[in-house]
């Protein structure tokens, strides 16, 4: 265990050891890897988009097992049983709430209220400053080098507009990997840095091998940003999916999106009535089509098919950028020494030519 330590507001906020977040990946963060990087003095957060409500429960009985330290939970906001899964958080006495969408001001409230520190993410400036008016402790700022659903601007061109405009932590995420890069983002007023990809690609996650493999072998070439998934801009792996999807007419996109949703509908209970009306809750105001709509709605299921089931040709891999420079697979513990060593050495260098 690494006895680098440099204090931030995100470390004073969440009581963790290190300044570093480790990202709610659907199918990836699980108990395994969350309660990994929380002992490895990280903040873990847990996914919990692709379990059902009684899963998250046990998931986070898991994870309070293997671990003493603080951890978050990830929602979407925008879920129809939002307010079941807030209510397991508050519950289960979990220290930290994470968001891919921006909560409401009476959600927002609900969970401050019970002590719950509130962390969405978001990726525009307008978007932080009114979570921040809301309340929110904190938040997580994804630059568009950043994995998944992702924005078009980069991190720093972003992170010191969020900076500036709100008086909370922010924790700067998209295209960071090791002690150099949290050092770049502490320069530019961030409290700390998130990382998805970094920690997928370690020895802790349950990513199948051959899944990894194929994330190692990526160059930074090979790393798309596609909207054909669900009709909003996604950053992955380039794969045959892409390849096929990116070539397909709307009537085979929309076979292939029932067939998938009909999957989604097996493993998640989901009436074809709440598929719907999530996949449409996430166009934000898009012109989707039906079969994007679909796909919007059963995204997860594309992701288990590699995350879970190591179906490289099948499955989505979402991934940042920073996956053309990822080479290994430490353990988390290895993972977080080895930034703040970097860090501190970084600042050192940094004191030394001033």
């Amino acid at each position: 265990m690494s006895d680098a330590t440099i204090v931030t507001p995100l470390t004073t906020l969440v009581g963790v050891r290190h300044p570093i977040v480790q990202t709610g990946m659907g199918w990836v963060a699980g108990p395994r890897l969350v309660s990994a990087a929380a002992n490895a003095g990280a903040l873990g957060i847990l996914a919990s988009a692709t379990m059902t409500v009684p899963q998250l429960r046990t998931a986070v009985r898991e994870v309070k097992a293997r671990t003493e330290a603080p951890f978050g939970v990830n929602l979407r906001a925008d879920a129809s049983d939002a307010a079941d899964r807030v209510g397991v958080i508050l519950d289960e006495g979990v220290r930290v709430a994470s968001f891919a969408l921006a909560p409401s001001r009476e959600l927002i409230a609900r969970l401050k209220d019970a002590g719950v520190i509130v962390v969405p993410s978001i990726g525009a400036r307008r978007h932080a400053e009114k979570v921040a008016a809301w309340g929110a402790d904190a938040v997580i700022v994804q630059g568009g080098e950043g994995g998944g659903h992702t924005g078009s601007v980069a991190t720093t061109v972003l992170l010191p507009q969020v900076v500036d405009a709100v008086d909370i932590p922010v924790i700067a995420a998209g295209g960071f990997r090791d002690g150099r890069g949290l050092v770049a983002a502490l320069a530019y007023g961030a409290a700390g840095v998130a990382m998805g990809t970094r920690f997928l690609l370690t020895s802790d996650s349950t990513v199948p091998d051959a899944v990894k493999a194929r994330y190692l072998a990526a160059g930074v070439p090979d790393i798309t940003v596609t909207t054909k998934v669900d009709g909003l801009p996604h950053r992955m792996l380039r794969s045959e999916l892409v390849d096929t999807l990116e070539r397909s007419g709307r009537v085979t996109a929309l076979v292939r999106a029932v067939r998938h949703a009909s999957a989604f509908k097996r493993e998640s209970g989901m009436s074809w009535t709440a598929m719907v009306r999530d996949g449409l809750a996430m166009k934000h105001g898009k012109d989707l089509t039906w079969s994007q709509v679909l796909l919007a709605a059963n995204t997860p299921m594309l992701l288990k098919a590699a995350m879970v089931d190591g179906r490289t040709d099948l499955g989505v891999m979402a991934s940042g950028q920073v996956a053309g420079l990822i080479d290994d697979l430490p353990s988390c513990a290895e993972l977080v020494d080895r930034i703040m060593a970097e860090a501190q050495a970084t600042l050192k260098w940094l004191s030394a030519v001033s």
